[in-house]
Parts: structure tokens; C-alpha cells; sequence
């Protein structure tokens, strides 16, 4: 196992601390020795052998503690949040290291994390948790492409996921579209066809949700059709090198249901709606990722596209989504 604390020997050196497992049972000090300098060369610590836990980084001491494990040759490792004492840059070295560290030695690894981007980028599967109960196991793309439920839409996805309440309403023929109050997005074929349910809610209202990347910046409008377009209003851009991050206020109830307060209250956003209210918007807040390119800037009016074949609709009573 290993802790999110390290839980090394601080009077122990690097050797001892790995050691430390074995020699309790008694093993021979030959095969110590062997299994001591493998893990050493395995996790780049052989410089370090001699030195005790404070004067080592938090990444030296986080290997420590993988070598610790590794040493036991164990069937399974137990990795309770080990990135989480970390900064922001030496997590994203760590995850790769326990990634390719994992894939070396081909043990079966049970990884918990409260960061969705260290679930997806390192798990071959991924199960989500809400209240010990467990939501949805699958692999990483299923469960951002399919989420089950409102709670596992949320919480897979950086940014998350943008949600607002609409009503669905029948067209002519065979077309359905959802009302975000004064504002209408005509439902693309192929959604449809893949959620033959939708139609039940033809009068009812439903969370409508939509991933970042499925809005297209206004200058590329004119290639998605005018009932596939909302108005908003750029609040805030987020320059990153490569993207921006443009968040946008839309007139449209804004989608909280249980599963999304829950979720707000886990990000420090409150229970009563506040960070969304104090950017001033009369409706809800949507998050797009654009290209570096885009001239969109904060107060702009625009019209962003919608990819409405990959809406996402969720039932507001149950929170599942709405499939078949």
C-alpha cells in the first residue's frame, strides 16, 4: 500500500525505510539486498540510498514509499491519493512515473483519487464513487462519451461538463428540439436516433448538457446552422497557450439538480448558486474551449455554434441519462 502521507521512518534512511518490510519477515539479507537495489534502480533512487526522508523532495519521498511496496513483491498495489501533497507540475511527472512504473511491473494497481484528470489519464479502468456507492465502472473515454448520470457527467471532464434545464419540444415530422428559454436548439438526427427515450419527455423538462468542445468559437458559425446557435456572453477568457477558455453567460435555467449541487459543494462553489450569480448572469454560466486564435474577449455578444449531435440529456428526477 501506498499513503497519500508517505508514512516514512524519519529516522531511517532511503535503504532502511525500503528494507524495513522485509527484515520484520526475516528474510535473508542477500535477497533484501536484491529486491532493495531492483526497486532502487526501478524508481531512480540510487543516488539517494543514504539520505533520510527530510532531505529528500516530495517526489523522492513518494518513490520511497513506492519502493517500499514494490519490495514485497506484492499481486496488487492499494494507492491511496499519493499525488495529492504534491504541486501542480511534479504531478503531472509522478502520474507518468506510476503510469509507466505500473505497465513495467504488470501488477494489478487500485488507484484513489478525488482528480478525475489523474482517474482518466492513468486508468485502464475507472470506477466513480458518490457516497460509497458506486456509479459507473468503464473505461476512461466511455465514461466522458456515455456518462450513466448527472453526478458522473459533472465529474469526468476538465472543463466540466456546462448544464442548463430545457424543455424538449416535437417539430414537424419527426424532429425534437430543447428550449433553453427564449432560445431553441433543433436535436441533430443521429441524437436522436441514439436516444429513442427522448421522445417520452416531448412537454417535460430535462438537464441538457454540453462538453466545452462542443461549441464552436462565433468566427466559425456561419458552417453550423442558425437553430444549432446560441446567444451569449463572453464573461471571461482564459488564455492558455494552447486553447482559450472562454467563459460565457447564456440566458437559460441554470441545470442544479442533487447530483450537480453536490458536485459544486465538492469544488468549494457553495450550495446557494453564488459563484454563479456573482458574474452577473441572468441565466447560467457555460464554459467553451477555443482555438489560441480567437478574438472572442470578455463582454463581447456572440453566437456560439452547438454540436447538437452530441448533447447530452438527463432525466431531472433521476439523473440518468436518456438513452433507450
Amino acid at each position: 500500500m501506498v499513503f497519500q502521507s508517505y508514512a516514512l521512518y524519519p529516522h531511517m534512511s532511503v535503504t532502511d525505510n525500503i528494507s524495513f518490510g522485509l527484515k520484520i519477515r526475516k528474510m535473508p539479507k542477500d535477497e533484501i539486498k536484491r529486491r532493495v537495489d531492483t526497486a532502487a534502480r526501478t524508481l531512480g533512487l540510487e543516488e539517494l540510498m543514504e539520505r533520510r526522508p527530510r532531505m529528500l523532495s516530495g517526489g523522492q519521498r513518494q518513490r520511497v514509499a513506492m519502493g517500499r511496496a514494490i519490495v514485497r513483491n506484492p499481486r496488487a498495489f492499494l494507492m491511496d491519493e499519493p499525488l495529492s501533497n504534491l504541486d501542480a507540475k511534479l504531478r503531472v511527472q509522478m502520474r507518468a512515473d506510476i503510469a509507466g512504473l505500473q505497465r513495467e511491473l504488470n501488477v494489478t494497481t487500485i488507484y484513489v483519487t478525488h482528480d478525475q484528470v489523474e482517474a482518466m489519464t492513468m486508468g485502464d479502468r475507472v470506477a466513480v464513487m458518490r457516497r460509497g456507492v458506486l456509479q459507473q465502472a468503464d473505461d476512461p473515454q466511455v465514461l466522458y462519451d456515455e456518462p450513466d448520470n448527472l453526478f458522473v457527467a459533472g465529474f469526468i471532464g476538465s472543463p466540466p461538463m456546462n448544464m442548463a434545464e430545457g424543455s424538449v419540444v416535437a417539430l414537424d415530422g419527426e424532429g425534437l428540439a430543447v428550449r433553453l428559454n427564449d432560445q431553441q436548439l433543433t436535436v441533430d438526427a443521429e441524437a436522436i436516433a441514439a436516444r429513442p427515450a427522448l421522445r417520452d419527455y416531448v412537454g417535460k423538462t430535462v438537464a441538457v448538457g454540453i462538453r466545452s468542445e462542443d461549441l464552436s468559437e462565433p468566427g466559425r458559425r456561419n458552417d453550423v446552422p442558425a437553430d444549432r446557435r446560441l446567444q451569449a456572453k463572453a464573461l471571461l477568457t482564459e488564455a492558455l497557450g494552447s486553447e482559450i477558455v472562454v467563459h460565457f453567460g447564456v440566458s437559460a435555467e441554470v441545470g442544479r439538480t442533487e447530483d450537480v449541487k453536490e458536485l459544486e459543494r465538492d469544488a468549494g462553489g457553495g450550495s446557494d448558486g453564488d459563484a454563479i450569480r456573482s458574474m452577473e448572469v441572468a441565466g447560467t454560466k457555460f464554459v467553451a474551449s477555443f482555438s489560441p486564435r480567437s478574438r472572442v474577449r470578455a463582454g463581447d455578444e456572440v453566437e456560439v455554434g452547438v454540436d447538437t449531435a452530441r448533447l447530452y440529456l438527463f432525466d431531472l428526477d433521476t439523473g440518468f441519462a436518456i438513452r433507450t
